[in-house]
């Protein structure tokens, strides 16, 4: 997890032992978040909480030429942090996103930091700058004996599944699952292209004015 909203940072010299411990899945969750960006064409990456970095390297090994843009909360994290290819900012979830637009969003480990309206305003945002999000997390499991990863109240809030990716829709994303296990969970979204209403009403309002 990363230092996503105000008043809480990891340091980055124990981010990973703590993750390693607190996640027995952590690696698998990592090389699982990159794997559902493969067959995204993307050379502009926007990544919602780097921490050490560890999602984006993976990232940006299967997109060889991109340039990756990364926030975090965390003032450490953003003064230790240093990878070919990317581009880091000091920036919080609720902050407004950097302009995009993106071919990909992706964040691991971050947006359960959000509780659910913040989380639904954070879908819309995205939307409006990214086609494809893709987001691995913690969520509430249908079993409560999967709900193994510790979390700290008034600080962690995740919420399950079903919900996130109904709130991916209402924002007008396509979700998908691509890999759930226990209370992990990475999910692929491809934002919906404008209906030809919507698409008729943005040609004719960029129309210049008839003259008289």
């Amino acid at each position: 997890m990363v230092g996503a909203v105000s008043g809480f940072e990891f340091t980055p010299e124990h981010f990973l032992d703590l993750m390693h411990h607190e996640i027995p899945r952590y690696e698998e969750l990592e090389d699982e978040t990159a794997r559902a960006t493969e067959d995204v064409d993307a050379a502009r990456i926007l990544e919602l909480g780097f921490g050490t970095g560890e999602t984006t390297r993976r990232v940006l090994a299967r997109h060889p030429g991109a340039h990756l843009l990364g926030i975090d909360g965390s003032s450490r994290m953003l003064a230790a942090i240093e990878v070919e290819g990317a581009d880091f900012r000091r920036a919080e979830l609720t902050h407004p996103l950097p302009a995009g637009p993106f071919d990909l969003v992706v964040s691991c480990l971050t947006v359960h930091h959000l509780d659910a309206a913040a989380k639904q305003d954070l879908f819309r945002r995205i939307a409006a700058v990214g086609e494809w999000f893709v987001m691995s997390d913690v969520i509430v499991p249908e079993d409560p004996a999967d709900a193994v990863t510790p979390m700290t109240p008034d600080y962690d809030w995740p919420d399950t599944l079903d919900h996130q990716l109904a709130w991916l829709r209402e924002a007008g994303f396509e979700p998908e699952a691509t890999w759930v296990r226990g209370d992990l969970a990475v999910v692929r979204a491809r934002r919906r292209p404008p209906s030809r209403r919507s698409l008729w009403r943005i040609l004719r309002g960029s129309r210049p004015a008839s003259a008289t």
